[in-house]
């Protein structure tokens, strides 16, 4: 039999062509100080690139639990806050006389969370709230005071609770170390979408220090003995 002809209607470069990459854009790095932008390119490589964007998801899933025998007053502002926090988790409380650490750990791996919001009562009168990032750290610990739950707020202004919230934050959280990783940590842990379908709405945005106020309405008398303890 004759031997097969080979073609010579195509082309040598088509046989050396490469196909286009149709893979998914990769995702910024994730560190605790918020998302590395990606260095861009000095040449793309085609002109579908440039129009491909990833879209934004909140990656970030908080677990929120509290210790046994709370209050009730203190359930509630667990509630609240949960409410507040459309990507939260609830779990059952944890023992408090047993390690918290290893068994907080072992509820985040288990609910695929990476951070936690730990409410902790003492003696049924103090509130500690544990912010938490795992598994490998930071930990934050606060002491809560004056506790009002979203019950007892009345005539609180035409506010919706799907638009888009507000936070803000003091000029001292800038100043020094530990402030900047208590903010990055509140930022990260509250992280929302950038872009929510609710339209943009802000009413009033006021903050104050309740102490300082204090301070100022009610200043201190002058102490007319004073002068007599100089000389001893």
């Amino acid at each position: 039999m004759a031997k097969k002809r080979k073609r010579t209607d195509a082309p040598a470069e088509a046989a050396g062509a490469e196909k286009p990459d149709d893979s998914a854009p990769a995702r910024p790095e994730r560190t605790l100080f918020g998302f590395k932008d990606l260095v861009p390119d000095a040449e793309p490589a085609s002109a579908g690139a440039e129009a491909a964007v990833a879209p934004f998801r909140n990656r970030e899933k908080v677990l929120i639990t509290c210790s046994r025998r709370i209050t009730y007053r203190y359930r509630h502002l667990m509630q609240d806050v949960l409410s507040l926090l459309p990507h939260a988790k609830k779990d059952s409380k944890v023992e408090s006389k047993q390690s918290k650490g290893n068994a907080l750990n072992e509820l985040l791996e288990l609910r695929s969370c990476s951070s936690c919001l730990f409410f902790e009562c003492r003696k049924q009168k103090d509130l500690y709230l544990w912010m938490v990032k795992s598994p490998g750290g930071p930990s934050v610990k606060f002491l809560v005071n004056a506790v009002h739950t979203m019950e007892e707020l009345k005539l609180t202004g035409n506010h919706l609770k799907g638009s888009r919230p507000l936070l803000t934050f003091s000029t001292n959280f800038d100043e020094q170390p530990h402030w900047k990783l208590v903010k990055e940590m509140i930022t990260q842990i509250r992280a929302l979408e950038k872009r929510q379908k609710a339209g943009k709405y802000a009413k009033k945005v006021k903050a104050k220090v309740r102490r300082k106020m204090h301070e100022m309405e009610n200043t201190l008398e002058p102490d007319e003995f004073a002068e007599l303890w100089k000389g001893e």
